[in-house]
């Protein structure tokens, strides 16, 4: 009865179609845009030509339809930038409601996740890790635990061991000559070697072998 009288209630419009719609209406008016700019430009032209001829008649009514096609221009102009708003009213409400949606939904989650979650059983796993964990630490405490007898070597043995090694090492140390203490005049300088004097009548192999006898002498 009432949808008799009222009519039939109109199905909400969607965000993402109204935003189709104002695309393509956006669309359309800049390319009546375009065709305006087109006439300014053509009547511009025009004008300039009668001019030219004389014409102040003609050039006149140019302009005229040029100024007309302006005014067409600044209304379209006024019809983008209200599309604009209106596209950015729509996708700050569409972002709003899939962000309340995301929120809402994490909270369902998360009540079914509480609903199903008892503290009881929470406690009961605790201290079954718990236990686990004490039994797993005394597994590695027994595999730790040394083999043959290894905690039982005597101490002072290793001791008079060490003690042994250190008076070898310093035995050794008195052995050997100091370097360290020798003054410095007495080091050793090599003796530069003089090449050998070409004698009459060498010839060249007598010459190489003179110089890889004097090479040989350093």
């Amino acid at each position: 009865m009432l949808g008799r009288i009222f009519g039939k209630p109109k199905e909400p419009v969607s965000t993402l179609s109204t935003l189709d719609k104002l695309n393509e209406t956006l669309e359309m008016l800049e390319k009546k845009e375009k065709v305006l700019q087109k006439k300014i430009a053509l009547e511009t032209e025009k004008a300039r030509e009668f001019t030219k001829l004389k014409n102040k008649r003609a050039a006149i009514q140019c302009l005229k339809k040029k100024k007309l096609y302006e005014v067409q221009v600044e209304q379209l102009g006024n019809f983008q930038l209200r599309i604009h708003d209106q596209m950015i009213m729509l996708e700050g409400a569409k972002a709003t409601t899939e962000t309340v949606d995301a929120l809402r939904s994490g909270a369902a989650a998360m009540k079914a996740i509480h609903k199903a979650t008892n503290i009881d059983d929470v406690d009961k796993t605790m201290d079954e890790i718990n236990e686990q964990t004490e039994v797993m630490k005394q597994i590695q405490d027994a595999l730790s635990t040394p083999i043959g007898g290894a905690a039982d070597i005597d101490e002072d043995e290793l001791e008079a061991e060490l003690e042994d090694l250190e008076g070898a090492e310093l035995e050794e140390q008195l052995i050997k000559p100091s370097t360290q203490e020798l003054p410095a005049t007495a080091q050793t300088h090599r003796p530069t070697s003089v090449p050998a004097q070409k004698k009459p009548g060498q010839n060249e192999d007598e010459d190489e072998l003179a110089a890889l006898q004097a090479e040989m002498a350093l």
